[in-house]
């Protein structure tokens, strides 16, 4: 195109911007009324906008790094983002957007300053795109608000791309397609996490398991535990078996009530397995749960091997093992059994020192202190009546922390 064409389209371009040019309105009383209320909304409009920033300003000055980069993030900056999602979901507004140069939306670096409108939320998974967290919050905003197109895009870009080797990512999206009938997607992410991602991953069969269950297909959550038993035998030292047996025979006796098909894994189990700490507090606790009579023997057994001063435990495992076995027969067993794993508590694990040096130790505690002075009246030999089970401070609240109450979901 030659300089003059140029000139006569610019000349026409013109021309027929004249034409469509609004004619000039009277300034009757009508129009001042139509003017002063837009006038009026854009300077509600403008007040809010200042009112909205003034909220926000404490999150955009903690923001040190808007963009992607390699290096983590310290802990300061995650809990900003926190934050600041937290306040724009609490205003409602997940469209909500602020102005950032181009090229923090993805864009090439402009040779002139150009700008894109950017919600927080979006803006976040530029900066915090290695973080699974962050995609999983964005998923489920995106869900909240209908924007199932943006929500399943994301979905799709953190599985695929940014955190593509994170297992939590592959538990949600399994999670979320169920929830959404897709079962076949929901299949294949565990299945990609079993074969690729992480092999063995209990939280993974776990959940796959429940799935299938709430699916009606039990035999197939029952081969998925049996499966990855298999697998986790083929290996030395397993870490994850134990486990996985004591879960396993959970989920056998609470979906289908077999107690002795629960108790028969477990008993199989222990000679699989290497005993540990959390294995034991698992059995002894599930035991609780199954309905009487209760198997003492092979609960006691497996204690003994693991107490005994020449196993790989540590010393402090080796006496919580003990204090909750001793809580478990002070609940089902008898006298004899009782008195007998006192006994073996007492001689391994409760201190012994020469009575001089128990009683030097007394008198000094007891001529320290002022306020144990007025409280205590008795005599300075330690009384020989008092309860084994005060020398237990470990018996109580032993059972393993959410084991029990993990929901078959």
């Amino acid at each position: 195109v030659s300089e003059a064409d140029g000139q006569v389209n610019e000349v026409v371009v013109h021309s027929d911007a004249a034409e469509q040019t609004p004619k000039p309105i009277s300034a009757g009383s009508t129009d001042a009324e139509e003017l002063e209320k837009y006038v009026a909304i854009r300077e509600e409009l403008y007040k809010k906008a200042k009112e909205f920033n003034s909220k926000i300003l404490g999150f955009e000055t903690a923001i040190r790094r808007p963009y992607f980069h390699a290096r983590p993030l310290n802990v300061a900056e995650l809990e900003n983002w926190h934050s600041y999602l937290d306040f724009i979901e609490s205003e409602g507004d997940l469209n909500k957007a602020r102005r950032v140069p181009s090229y923090l939306g993805g864009l090439s670096v402009p040779t002139t300053e150009y700008f894109l409108c950017i919600s927080p939320c979006a803006l976040c998974l530029i900066a915090c795109a290695s973080y699974p967290e962050y995609w999983i919050r964005y998923v489920l905003c995106m869900e909240a608000s209908g924007s199932m197109d943006l929500a399943d895009n994301a979905l799709a870009r953190a599985t695929q791309l940014f955190v593509k080797r994170q297992p939590e990512i592959h538990l949600f999206a399994a999670r979320f397609k169920e929830q959404n009938g897709d079962i076949p997607g929901a299949r294949a992410a565990y299945q990609l996490v079993h074969n690729e991602i992480s092999p063995g991953f209990l939280e993974a069969i776990i959940k796959h398991a429940n799935m299938e269950r709430r699916l009606g297909k039990l035999e197939d959550a029952f081969s998925l535990y049996e499966q990855a038993i298999a697998i986790e035998k083929g290996k030395e030292h397993s870490q994850t078996l134990p486990m996985m047996y004591a879960q396993y025979s959970r989920f056998s006796y609470l979906v289908s009530g077999n107690a002795e098909k629960a108790r028969e894994i477990l008993i199989g189990a222990l000679d699989q397995v290497q005993l540990s700490k959390p294995f034991l507090e698992a059995i002894i606790y599930f035991e609780t749960i199954l309905p009487p009579p209760k198997q003492i023997g092979y609960l006691e057994s497996s204690v003994d091997k693991f107490i005994a001063p020449n196993s790989d435990g540590s010393a402090a495992d080796r006496e919580d093992v003990s204090s909750i076995f001793l809580e478990f027969l002070s609940l089902f067993g008898d006298a004899q059994s009782i008195k007998k794993a006192e006994d073996r508590h007492a001689k391994l694990f409760l201190p012994r020192r020469p009575m001089s040096d128990s009683r030097k130790r007394y008198a000094e505690d007891f001529l320290s202190s002022d306020k144990m002075k007025l409280a205590r009246s008795y005599s300075s030999d330690p009384s020989p009546g008092q309860s084994l089970m005060s020398a237990y401070p470990n018996a109580q609240n032993q059972w393993p922390a959410g084991y029990g109450a993990q929901p078959q979901t």
